[in-house]
């Protein structure tokens, strides 16, 4: 795809990353920081430039349906085009002085995958729609060396971006962070609309998606606003998509605010059941992120934090009753 359009007339381009969709004048860059017109052309300052780099287990990312117990190769960059104030990840996120002394090509990038014994790479910690060429570049080559594609995002990316995804991406991480579109605009910047445009768009493409909501009491855990996410997934995206329930603890502008308590996940886990999702799993909380069958219970893979202990699965079928367990298994 082509990332950018030109506004006739006038001496901006229009980023098509993502749904803010930013007018750039030469020389300036968007709201994420890192991608400027550049003589007319849109370039994406971090492209080769990593900030972050890591061997990570995949349920850490959090996803629980793609190759359980393998590695996961990943990486970010600096910049963010939201302004969560409880970033996890903010030093680099909503950061963008740029490290051009660290530069990774996408080969490279591949190489080290695969020298350590990654299963997929998983592009992260910031948000990886704003470094989309990229990773893009990364994940073709990936796909092509046997390895996955996962991308962990706030779910802002354009439609245009979406739709590219399906040809080199294999499952994604989606944070649906609340269900009230002012809170998306004013705290975030950002949009509970398109958020659920992209999910709708990433499943009707055939792109594995998993769900993260990270539960700050007072903020969006109320019992509405629960029950209308979990409808959400479950009506407009599929039973089968799993929903994870995070639990907030204080960070970056945040620090103030209480560390949100185990009965609230297991609230929002009744309700998420309750809406008939069939895999719901819980974080940042020391309980196991077990997957069971939906049709007859068994324990199908047994996680103690981010290790699997047990995997029953046979083909991606529950051994007991056959039943074809949603995901990528192989």
């Amino acid at each position: 795809m082509k990332y950018y359009e030109k506004v006739p007339d006038k001496e901006r381009i229009i980023c098509m990353l993502c749904q803010h969709h930013c007018q750039i004048k030469e020389g300036k860059v968007g709201i994420c920081g890192v991608n400027q017109n550049d003589n007319g052309e849109l370039k994406t300052l971090v492209y080769g430039h990593p900030s972050a780099l890591n061997l990570d287990p995949v349920e850490k990312k959090p996803i629980n349906h793609l190759l359980p117990g393998s590695s996961a190769l990943s990486i970010g960059t600096v910049g963010c085009n939201f302004k969560c104030p409880f970033c996890q990840n903010w030093e680099i996120s909503q950061e963008h002085t740029i490290n051009e002394l660290v530069e990774v090509s996408p080969e490279r990038m591949v190489e080290m995958a695969l020298e350590h014994g990654a299963d997929s790479i998983a592009y992260t910690y910031n948000e990886p729609t704003i470094f989309y060429p990229y990773a893009k570049d990364i994940g073709v080559i990936a796909r092509e060396k046997g390895l996955k594609n996962i991308f962990v995002t706030n779910g802002y990316e354009s439609a245009e971006v979406v739709k590219d995804m399906a040809s080199w991406l294999d499952a994604t991480n989606v944070d649906l962070k609340s269900w009230n579109e002012a809170y998306y605009k004013k705290v975030l910047k950002g949009g509970l609309e398109a958020v659920k445009e992209t999910l709708r768009g990433m499943v009707s493409e055939g792109i594995w998606v998993e769900i993260t909501t990270l539960l700050i009491e007072g903020d969006n855990d109320s019992d509405q606003n629960l029950t209308d996410m979990a409808e959400f997934i479950a009506n407009d995206l599929g039973r089968h998509v799993p929903w994870h329930l995070s639990a907030f603890h204080p960070d970056y502008k945040m620090l103030k605010h209480e560390r949100t308590g185990l009965d609230t996940l297991k609230r929002a886990s009744d309700i998420a059941k309750k809406a008939g999702l069939y895999y719901v799993y819980l974080g940042n909380v020391p309980v196991h992120g077990d997957t069971y069958c939906p049709d007859c219970a068994t324990l199908l893979i047994d996680r103690s934090g981010y290790t699997v202990t047990q995997n029953s699965l046979q083909e991606g079928h529950c051994p007991n009753c056959n039943r074809a367990i949603e995901g990528v298994w192989r």
